[in-house]
């Protein structure tokens, strides 16, 4: 049942990107959906506490988690003023085959409004986000 539950859930999400349309996911959600390297993607979650890495340049990695899933993101921009530990995120770009989210761009505002409708809700469901400054 959850495996055709999740084959559903995969394969609109791969039908909304064709159409122009983009879906969020949490790391878990990741997981459950084995998603392929390289499959474009709007990946959320809250910034681990102490897994900002900042690298050469303008690279920084850092880990984003929903309360049960972590995925390492690596990202070699400008991060948003607003971007920091503990803050709800969203990123976008896709898996490496090393399953390191590699992303392209990286959005951060001080609040959950700026997330998608129910983006918010999952994290709060998940006990991890609390809304407003955490």
């Amino acid at each position: 049942m959850i495996g055709s539950v999740l084959t559903v859930a995969v394969g609109l999400m791969l039908y909304a990107q064709r159409a122009g349309i983009s879906v969020a996911i949490s790391p878990s959600e990741v997981r459950q959906a084995n998603i392929p390297a390289g499959q474009n993607f709007r990946l959320f979650g809250l910034v681990e506490e102490g897994s900002v890495e900042r690298g050469d340049g303008l690279q920084v990695k850092f880990v984003l988690s929903d309360g049960d899933e972590k995925i390492a993101v690596q990202f070699n921009d400008i991060l948003p003023d607003l971007f920091r530990e503990k803050q709800g995120i969203m990123t976008e770009g896709a898996l490496h085959p090393n399953g390191e989210f590699v992303a392209s761009k990286v959005f951060a505002k001080h609040d959950e409004n700026y997330m998608p409708a129910g983006v918010a809700d999952k994290l709060k469901e998940k006990g991890v986000w609390k809304g407003g400054d955490q």
